[in-house]
């Protein structure tokens, strides 16, 4: 099933599981490694790409049902990262904040998530971000700057509580 509903990715790896329906929509690249596992039972897992957008998404990763990533201009998920239910991932914000521009659209900034990076649930992680290897983020955090390795954090906006 899962290359079914992956069949307009540019690359599928070997071995990715797929539970339930996800809406997929790929107008750019997406490159899905070997062994990710995608979960959209209780509520739909929604993955997108723009025209000039990449999403790439590391092997051995997990992404639980409910998340939206969308890829504007650059996603990247790195290997064995865990990716709670409800995580919101996206490179660009769709719209400005000045009330007479809010119809226009901002530049995307690319968000890279390292290897090992676990995402509690309904985290947001906001566009031009970088997570560091081997960080855990806490549930409900919005992260709005980059992540040192090994971090946890935690918050809105999220901040480092220790070192991991």
């Amino acid at each position: 099933m899962a290359r079914w509903f992956l069949r307009h990715a540019d690359e599928v790896g070997t071995r990715v599981r797929l539970r339930g329906r996800p809406r997929v929509e790929n107008l750019g690249t997406l490159i899905v490694h070997d062994r990710v596992q995608l979960v959209s039972t209780v509520a739909m897992l929604e993955i997108a790409t723009g025209p000039e957008g990449t999403l790439d998404i590391g092997s051995r990763t997990f992404v639980n049902y409910g998340t939206s990533i969308s890829a504007s201009q650059s996603v990247t998920i790195g290997a064995n990262c865990q990716i709670g239910t409800y995580v919101i991932i996206m490179d660009n914000s769709f719209h400005r904040l000045e009330p007479e521009r809010r119809h226009e659209r901002p530049p995307s900034q690319p968000i890279v998530l390292e290897d090992n990076v676990w995402l509690g649930a309904r985290v947001i992680v906001m566009p031009g971000v970088t997570i560091g290897t081997g960080c855990a983020i806490g549930a409900g955090s919005v992260v709005t700057r980059d992540l040192p390795p090994r971090s946890l954090a935690a918050g809105v906006p999220a901040r480092v509580l220790r070192t991991l």
